[in-house]
């Protein structure tokens, strides 16, 4: 078959096609004409893949049949109904249902942060190989609290954002794996609990929690949840239950892809907090205060909505429809 042959023969048509799908109101006449011009354009560029394979022809006859088929069959509107409907069931109910993962990723983290932190100061001497004198003495008397300050506060609440949101990420995807998360999550207790056992030991108790609270129990929390969410995505490939083995991991990863969207506004109000907030001149208490209370609001959000909406039966996942396609047997 020439290609050439074969453009000029139903080139008309395709125009034509794609002047219909460019008008905003149609005519009966012309609403049948764009839907029969559609289906032998869909046709023609079925034709062109298998016989005609060529490259630019077959991404321009896919765009206008995509175009087409939304023209005609209506493309779905975004609705502020279904943002609502993510903001109070889809988003809570996934991570309620998950709450024993990032529960669970929470308490191992802060045993081992803790515990770092309570060896340090009970071991003095240990400074010595965490560092020179100097450069401990840099970092706990100056860096430290310089860090939250060095910048503009919206540049630095942008930084921030991203680097929270790298370190979620980095739990969650990782966690098909299980000991990729657990390694994540490892390595940043580790990190906070060397951070404060120096703080503490060398007497900068309250500059540190006053400095790292304000914003770090919320961030921690998301940071949890993202991990408890890729636990929870490896364990559905080592433990399947019920369901086939592919099938529980997509119900789990459409479930994780959820919790990811919306600690995108978690992480967001951490970092507004520690951008604003950690580095003010309010008094240390009004500063925890405001992390305490952003945490409670997350946690009553989660319990409340979450709660409500798994009673309902709301699992999370998408509806029936879009979840999945399955291959009829005869």
């Amino acid at each position: 078959m020439d290609i050439d042959a074969f453009v000029a023969a139903h080139l008309g048509e395709w125009q034509r096609l794609e002047h219909l799908v460019r008008r905003r109101r149609l005519s009966g006449a012309e609403a049948d004409e764009m839907v029969a011009l559609y289906q032998r354009a869909a046709t023609h560029l079925s034709v062109v893949r298998t016989r005609l394979p060529d490259p630019a022809l077959v991404g321009w006859l896919s765009s206008l049949v995509a175009r087409g088929r939304n023209a005609v069959v209506g493309a779905p509107a975004p609705s502020w109904r279904a943002v609502a409907l993510f903001c109070t069931e889809t988003f809570p109910v996934a991570v309620y249902r998950a709450w024993k993962w990032w529960a669970g990723a929470a308490a191992g983290s802060v045993l081992v942060a803790g515990g770092l932190m309570f060896y340090l100061a009970q071991h003095p001497g240990l400074q010595a190989r965490l560092g020179a004198p100097d450069d401990i003495r840099q970092f706990v008397e100056h860096d430290f609290a310089d860090y939250y300050s060095a910048h503009p506060a919206q540049d630095f609440a942008a930084q921030v954002w991203l680097n929270n949101a790298l370190v979620a990420a980095a739990s969650l995807v990782l966690g098909i794996t299980v000991v990729g998360a657990l390694w994540v999550l490892f390595t940043n207790a580790v990190r906070v609990g060397v951070y404060g056992g120096l703080m503490i030991v060398t007497g900068h108790t309250g500059v540190f929690f006053g400095l790292i609270s304000p914003h770090g129990i919320l961030e921690l929390t998301a940071v949890f949840v993202a991990a408890g969410a890729g636990l929870k995505l490896g364990w559905a490939w080592i433990d399947p239950g019920p369901l086939p083995r592919t099938q529980s991991l997509a119900v789990a990863g459409r479930a994780a892809v959820t919790i990811t969207i919306g600690l995108v506004g978690v992480l967001a109000v951490s970092g507004l907090i520690e951008a604003f907030v950690t580095p003010s001149g309010l008094p240390t208490a009004a500063r925890i205060g405001i992390g305490v209370a952003a945490e409670a609001a997350f946690l009553a959000y989660v319990v409340g909505f979450g709660r409500r909406a798994a009673r309902a039966g709301v699992t999370g996942d998408l509806v029936a429809g879009l979840a999945g396609d399955t291959l009829p047997v005869g």
